[in-house]
């Protein structure tokens, strides 16, 4: 029920009579404010059914988002006939993750009427930044792997390349964070409850999807045996649509997502018996496929329903891509002309599988053939250092759930294991190691070796990643298939990431080096001539503060704390994972509350130490890592003899609204993961484009972050990959306690309970980890970690310097821009080529 807005209808009733409201008349598609106040009103009087007396914040917001998407329209139309029209080649993106965002207001700068639409709202007497709160985050993305995806899809577009992004519509997102007794609590994340008015269904984009049966090999009538999967369980795919634009330019491309639905709606007989609930349930099965991110997977069923997910995106996806193309070809000799499809992780790795069952069994192609097309027209991108995360599933599982991809990828392995025998005689180790087949107690297929085998391209998300996977992981592929693996570092969109989320520093780097910077970022390196002007500088800072304004109204409205502006406001919000290392974070935060009450920091700048993340439902040891910091916070805050001095603010439901305020705001960026296990990150990149100053070791993109701005920029600590993986055998954190009487006392205080005192040893679990069983070296890093910290301070202190830190490192984030990225990988691998839409 939304709730009655007593103000709202009273100052509707004020300007029912207005201009604004004389007279209600067709739709007019212009960009200006008159064109769109028209535009609006159609819509909240026919779409919302509301005069304007009695409209919600809610209406309006509906009533200007399809106002929006109607100027959308035109170009999308104009876009995909003229696709068609050239036959173009088109990238085919296929992720299980978009953490796509609002899309409001970066649709309104995308189209250029941002403006109109701010005027729009003052004459309502709202603003637009309310009207935009209305929206919820799209609830299709956990991480950096879907904010990735959502970045690269509108560079894209942006870039004017032919794309389609490829995913699920989940009626629920991953889940809905709260913190209830200094625990995560998981809500339902229904952010569909209220519509979404940038999608458009596609009823007549439905496809079959097969589940369970078995094969049957029946001779055909040219002689070869016929692969007949039956007795199958299926599934609809159906299509929504959502309009992706591009900045400065009319090219509108296409986020496909798929809903599952059932192909047996209702049971009557079971229903005229009184078994109401039989009377739907396989329907509700059926349906439970795009019902959730990423299902709670600890047990069998929700195994089952993750690799059923994956398949079924896939499945449709792949069926879509087939039919575009055969609307205007007669063999499939050309596909690789045409399509290029970049599978984003190994969820969709059963791409190379499905390809070739549709190509071998729907359309008789022979199987060589089938194989050169499907290597031609697949990539696959690595982004993962983790075993855990490289997915295997289980030959039991996968055979049973799809028999038909099991044969297939038994007949994929065994040919490749032919050819590397053939190539390595007699070395059983390499053939066991490079077999998609891992062989135990229980056969596995490895998904990341199916999706490596069966792409052209296999790309790294930064340059130490790559090095890593090439050199080390999955070296034995690397150099089976030379010149197959390269290097893709990641970006992220300027147009969300500081041009809409950061107005105040992008109106002021406009002033200075004018407004084309949105598509060529590496124009932001003209701020460095304005780095010794006092005015600049002063500029720069005020809109840094009018964004900390902000997050301390943040802080006090979503976690009760108030924090001081003035503070350093060093931020860590990511996943929560104890390769990420919040651990180390937060042992730091005690270990300072103690030298606090020791008196050793006297002149030292107050700070303000911000968290953020989900742990997933089922990692038990990420939930604790969330409690202990909440638990660290309710005692340092309540400390009067320090709390000027340290704050500690967890902000619960981190999602992508909340990251836009807080990038714009921070100081300091934590990216502080062991050395070697971050693929690249994508949040260490937002934060350096709107001019936080990094501490972090060299893991990941950090490490293309200190080559961009140097030793004086950013803060750097911590053992690097090599020394991790030398250090890791011999690895006993105890020594580390026994020799670091700061840490011994650190450490001590949260085994002791004194974070804690109602529930004594809730965290010994944790220390133990730490003094003994701890891969990611949290303690080998910590008196570094506080070395770099306490310098940190000292630069803080020195304002001047400070500015300039953080306006260098704005100036020289341009080559962390997803364009760059994007032209990358469309150089080396899609080779697509660009076309423009025109005005006329």
């Amino acid at each position: 029920m939304i709730p009655f807005d007593e103000k709202r209808v009273n100052m509707m009733a004020d300007i029912k009579d207005s201009e604004l409201f004389e007279g209600w008349v067709t739709f007019h598609k212009g960009i200006d404010e008159r064109a769109m106040e028209l535009s609006f009103k159609d819509h909240l009087q026919y779409s919302m059914s509301k005069h304007p007396q009695f409209a919600t914040l809610h209406d309006l917001y509906f009533s200007l988002a399809l106002s929006a998407r109607d100027r959308l329209i035109e170009g999308w139309i104009r876009t995909q006939q003229l696709y068609h029209e050239h036959d173009v080649k088109r990238i085919y993106y296929l992720s299980a993750e978009y953490l796509m965002g609002r899309a409001l207001i970066n649709n309104l700068i995308n189209l250029d009427v941002y403006e109109p639409a701010l005027g729009l709202c003052r004459k309502l007497g709202v603003e637009l930044a309310d009207v935009a709160e209305e929206e919820p985050d799209a609830g299709l993305g956990n991480g950096g792997l879907g904010r990735l995806a959502a970045c690269f899809v509108e560079s894209m577009a942006t870039l004017a390349l032919p794309a389609m992004g490829y995913g699920i519509r989940y009626e629920y997102g991953i889940f809905e964070q709260g913190i209830e007794n200094m625990r995560q609590v998981e809500k339902p994340d229904a952010w569909l409850s209220r519509g979404n008015p940038w999608e458009i269904p596609r009823t007549e984009k439905a496809y079959r999807v097969r589940f369970f049966g078995r094969t049957e090999h029946r001779p055909g009538p040219d002689g070869r045996l016929d692969v007949c999967w039956v007795d199958t369980r299926d599934v609809i795919g159906m299509a929504y649509d959502t309009p992706i634009d591009g900045y400065d330019n009319l090219t509108v491309n296409t986020l496909r997502l798929w809903s599952a639905r059932s192909t047996k709606e209702f049971d009557l007989d079971y229903f005229n018996h009184g078994d109401y609930l039989k009377a739907v349930e396989e329907k509700n099965l059926s349906e439970n496929i795009s019902k959730v991110l990423y299902p709670e997977d600890s047990t069998a069923m929700g195994k089952d329903l993750r690799l059923m997910q994956q398949y079924f995106f896939v499945s449709c996806s792949i069926q879509d891509i087939l039919s575009r193309y055969l609307e205007q070809h007669t063999s499939f000799d050309a596909l690789p002309d045409r399509a290029a499809i970049q599978l984003n992780d190994t969820h969709p790795s059963l791409a190379v599988a499905e390809l070739m069952r549709l190509l071998v069994d729907e359309h008789g192609v022979d199987w060589e053939k089938a194989w050169d097309l499907t290597v031609r027209t697949c990539a696959y991108t690595n982004h993962t250092l983790l075993s855990e995360a490289m997915e295997r599933w289980r030959v039991s599982r996968l055979g049973r759930l799809l028999p038909r991809h099991m044969e297939i990828i038994y007949e994929v392995n065994r040919r490749f294991l032919d050819e590397v025998a053939r190539r390595h005689p007699g070395d059983t180790d390499r053939l066991r190691d490079m077999s998609i087949i891992e062989e135990g107690d229980s056969k596995k297929v490895r998904m990341a070796h199916l999706a490596i085998v069966g792409s052209h391209s296999v790309n790294g998300v930064s340059s130490l990643h790559t090095e890593l996977l090439a050199k080390k992981e999955l070296v034995m592929f690397d150099e089976f298939f030379p010149g197959r693996f390269n290097n893709k570092t990641n970006g992220v969109t300027p147009r969300r990431w500081l041009f809409a989320a950061n107005r105040s520093l992008a109106r002021l780097i406009d002033e200075r080096i004018g407004t084309t910077w949105p598509r060529k970022l590496a124009e932001l390196e003209g701020l460095e001539s304005h780095v010794g002007d006092p005015s600049f500088l002063a500029a720069f800072r005020e809109a840094r503060r009018r964004n900390k304004d902000q997050v301390v109204k943040l802080c006090r409205e979503a976690a009760g704390v108030y924090v001081d502006p003035d503070s350093i406001f060093d931020v860590q919000v990511k996943r929560i994972h104890e390769y990420k290392r919040q651990t180390l974070n937060i042992l730091n935060v005690i270990a300072t509350w103690v030298t606090l009450h020791e008196g050793q920091h006297a002149g030292d700048p107050p700070r303000t130490f911000l968290f953020g993340g989900k742990a997933a439902p089922g990692y038990a040891a990420a939930k604790k890592i969330i409690s202990l910091i909440c638990h660290v916070a309710d005692v340092v805050n309540a400390d009067r003899r320090t709390r000027d001095m340290l704050r500690v603010v967890y902000l619960p439901n981190y999602r992508v609204s909340l990251a836009e305020k807080l990038v714009c705001a921070s100081d300091v960026s934590e990216q502080i993961s062991t050395a070697g296990y971050e693929a690249s990150g994508t949040g260490n990149m937002k934060f350096m484009m709107n001019g936080a100053v990094t501490i972090g070791t060299l893991d990941g993109a950090n490490v293309e972050i200190h080559e961009a701005v140097g030793d004086d920029n950013m803060f750097l600590f911590g053992l690097t990959a090599h020394q991790v993986a030398e250090l890791q055998p011999r690895y006993r954190g105890r020594d580390h306690y026994e020799t670091d009487p700061l840490l011994k006392e650190t450490l001590d205080l949260v085994y002791g309970g004194h974070f804690c005192p109602h529930e004594h040893g809730l965290f010994s679990d944790l220390v133990e980890s730490w003094l003994y069983s701890d891969p990611y070296l949290v303690l080998a890093d910590f008196a570094d970690y506080r070395r770099a910290q306490a310098e940190l301070g000292r630069a803080y202190m020195d304002t001047e310097r400070w500015t300039r830190m953080a306006a260098i490192n704005v100036a020289r984030s341009g080559r962390f821009s997803s364009d760059r990225t994007i032209l990358e990988y469309n150089r080396d691998i899609w080779h697509v080529a660009p076309i423009e839409v025109d005005r006329g």
